[in-house]
């Protein structure tokens, strides 16, 4: 898709602290609160580290680009909290509504100057220009993605940071990917790409880079 090639080289970052960890999270054969570095998150508690590492992976979307433009971010349990207090997340007992965008682009360029733009029908081919802008996307994709040969059952309900573009591939920061395989750079073929993808997203860029 497109002529071009570019990759802009972002830091990478799970939403769990241990993402050598994934697949055991993943599979339950070990439970969030047993991550060992669960403290570097910002959480108060285990249990609090355990209920926000399902649920940030745009908190660590975000950190990613914050890194990447050397501006210091907090960590991310830290960071939803932000979000949350934004409007950005809406807690309820058993989970969180978000992330949502609106409050979540509003927020991020009035905290850090970040110019975020909410992308409600954004499709594939929109992407490669972007990327050429000199700005990282947040896509929303079904989780599934991190597998080699997916099927997925749906579109969305989870986001990645579109990273880097060749006419064949997208390049994705998977913030549940698996090590080796599909955390860093990613590729996804274009052929592939709309199985998961739901066509919305957030576009983040810094004026005059």
């Amino acid at each position: 898709m497109g002529n071009n090639s570019v990759r802009h080289d972002v830091p990478y970052y799970s939403q769990w602290e241990s993402a050598e960890l994934v697949p055991e999270l993943l599979s339950g054969r070990v439970k969030a609160e047993e991550d060992p570095f669960w403290r570097r998150s910002g959480a108060d508690t285990a249990e609090d580290y355990a209920f926000w590492s399902w649920r940030i992976c745009g908190m660590a979307c975000l950190r990613m680009a914050l890194e990447y433009w050397n501006m210091n971010s907090p960590n991310l349990v830290t960071l939803a909290r932000e979000f949350l207090d934004a409007g950005a997340y809406v807690r309820r007992e058993d989970g969180v509504d978000g992330l949502i965008y609106a409050p979540f682009a509003e927020y991020a360029a009035k905290r850090w100057g970040i110019e975020a733009e909410v992308h409600g029908n954004l499709e594939a081919e929109e992407i490669p220009g972007l990327l050429e802008d000199g700005k990282l996307v947040m896509l929303s994709v079904h989780p599934s993605i991190r597998e080699r040969d997916a099927t997925p059952p749906g579109r969305g309900g989870h986001l990645v940071l579109a990273v880097g573009c060749s006419p064949g591939h997208l390049q994705i920061h998977n913030p549940s990917g698996l090590p080796g395989v599909s955390q860093r750079f990613a590729e996804v073929s274009w052929q592939e790409l709309p199985r998961f993808f739901a066509r919305r997203g957030v576009s983040l860029g810094i004026s005059g880079r």
